[in-house]
């Protein structure tokens, strides 16, 4: 008869994880120097934390009531999130056949092939600026907020000048908290999660309850507006669509978070997908929401705090409630700035070790008594923070920086989901994958990052003039032109993309494959 083992003896199963995910880390090509410390959820946290519905929704709020107005609002947002999740779940699939901290350009450079190099190298300078202009979007958004509760609160007025110090300020508490462990940063997007969805439900539900009255539901579903200055419905109501597709970006910060997630060749891709499947649940309650509860949708735009929703909290349920709710997106906002950062940083590492950046020895860097990348901390900040500045001068300054935000990372998204749809059968999958739904999927997404591309880099204000141009074309071009130059001039004699034990992972040898019962293990639900 054999002994009983008591509960308390019984080993632990994340150990065997983390050996694994050593194992597998050593097969695509480094060693594990990050502290691998993260469960699948606090995984999922970041990239929740990053999409932010409290952030993206609330911060281009007015600009949607421009561009379409309520009917794009509340239709603009399950179309877009619909095609982010074809994307997401696309992205999913090679992140976990390829769960590197390198993420995108990891993949571009292991999907290509002969041509990895090239692909890598372009792909990881989409991403770099996707990032860091998704950072410059979200903390720039949480200094107009806390920049209206001040102006609320104590008289400090909503000028530009002050909106970019209060954004320096968050910017620099954003890296200081990201220089003391991947533990704080874990515990911050663990409360980050529960932050957003009550908050949610706290906003949703003052708005709902408090007002004396509401917008009828023929406003908020059907109304359409255009103040741009354009004559084409159609064009202005498509300028809408950014309020929805800012906001459902980020979700690759899971990818980037997989060398320091355990079993991270399932909880990276579930991390992606319930990011964009939460996110677009919660964001579409909030949209709806807060256009049902405004009271003057003139006085929302033209408001003295520089924030139609603020106004519009203010309208519905009093200057103190108005505050409170206010306090409640702020605190979403700074969560989702200091995920943004570490994802940022992490993808600097990554794309540093392997020689990609100017100054990469200094952004590759690990701090030995934290374990995380301390200069890329600080070089994902100080971007963040030159790519704010216009916006001292420029009116459209931030809808421009979230333009660049998207076409960024999209671009960045969309080059290795076609490089694996051109490999078909032949890609090696992962035990996370969509099986039969590859090739539809795939084609969804590359389609819709082709449409978003060229829309987002088009006037959103008509006439056009040096205080209204949207510079987003400028910047892609100086960030593409740069990283074109740079690789014709001198990277395509040295950069040969990751390395895989000293082996350039451009040069056609793959990691080795799995065994057929370890690949079909998990279908898509």
């Amino acid at each position: 008869m054999s002994a009983k083992i008591p509960v308390a003896e019984i080993p632990a199963t994340k150990a065997p994880a983390a050996s694994e995910d050593e194992r597998r880390l050593r097969e695509l090509g480094y060693t594990q120097e990050l502290a691998r410390s993260m469960s699948g959820f606090s995984n999922f946290a970041v990239s929740f934390s990053i999409v932010s519905v409290l952030s993206g929704c609330l911060t281009l709020y007015g600009m949607g009531m421009n561009t379409g107005g309520p009917a794009m609002i509340t239709w603009g947002w399950p179309l877009v999130g619909l095609m982010t999740l074809c994307v997401g779940l696309a992205m999913a699939e090679i992140c976990s056949s390829y769960p590197t901290a390198g993420g995108l350009y990891y993949w571009a450079a292991r999907l290509a092939r002969s041509k990895g190099a090239a692909a890598s190298w372009f792909t990881g300078w989409f991403n770099f600026l996707g990032q860091v202009a998704v950072t410059a979007g979200v903390d720039y958004g949480a200094a107009f907020f806390t920049n209206a509760f001040l102006d609320l609160q104590f008289g400090f007025s909503a000028t530009p000048g002050h909106t970019v110090a209060v954004f320096a300020v968050i910017l620099l508490a954003h890296g200081l908290l990201n220089t003391r462990g991947v533990r704080l940063v874990a515990l911050f997007n663990s409360v980050s999660v529960w932050w957003h969805l009550v908050g949610v439900a706290v906003i949703v539900g003052a708005l709902a309850l408090l007002p004396d009255h509401h917008a009828s539901a023929s406003f908020v579903f059907t109304e359409f507006v255009n103040n741009t200055g354009f004559g084409n419905g159609f064009y202005v109501g498509m300028l809408g669509l950014l309020l929805a597709q800012y906001t459902l970006t980020g979700y690759d910060a899971s990818a980037h978070m997989t060398e320091e997630t355990h079993d991270a060749a399932r909880s990276g891709p579930r991390g992606i997908v319930n990011a964009i499947v939460v996110s677009l649940v919660a964001g579409w309650i909030l949209l709806l929401g807060i256009t049902f509860a405004i009271q003057d949708y003139d006085g929302a735009l033209t408001s003295s705090t520089g924030v139609p929703p603020a106004q519009i909290f203010i309208d519905a349920i009093g200057p103190t409630g108005a505050k409170l709710l206010l306090l409640i997106v702020i605190g979403a906002q700074f969560f989702c700035g200091m995920a943004s950062v570490t994802a940022n940083s992490r993808m600097i590492y990554a794309f540093s070790r392997d020689g990609a950046l100017p100054g990469s020895r200094i952004w590759h860097r690990i701090n030995p008594r934290t374990q995380t990348p301390t200069s890329a901390v600080w070089l994902a900040a100080g971007g963040a923070l030159l790519l704010g500045l216009p916006a001292l001068w420029n009116t459209t300054a931030y809808t421009a920086v979230t333009s660049i935000s998207v076409i960024g990372l999209y671009l960045s998204y969309v080059i290795p989901v076609f490089l694996r749809l051109r490999q078909g059968e032949e890609f090696a999958r992962g035990p996370w994958h969509l099986g039969r739904w590859s090739r539809p999927v795939g084609a969804v997404a590359v389609g819709w990052t082709a449409v978003i591309t060229v829309l987002f880099m088009l006037p959103t204000v008509s006439p056009v003039t040096a205080v209204s141009f949207n510079y987003t074309p400028v910047a892609v071009a100086v960030v593409l032109g740069f990283a074109g130059l740079w690789w014709l001039f001198s990277a395509r004699h040295w950069f040969t993309g990751p390395r895989i034990h000293g082996v350039p992972a451009a040069g056609g040898q793959e990691p080795p494959e799995r065994d057929a019962a370890t690949a079909d293990e998990m279908e898509t639900r």
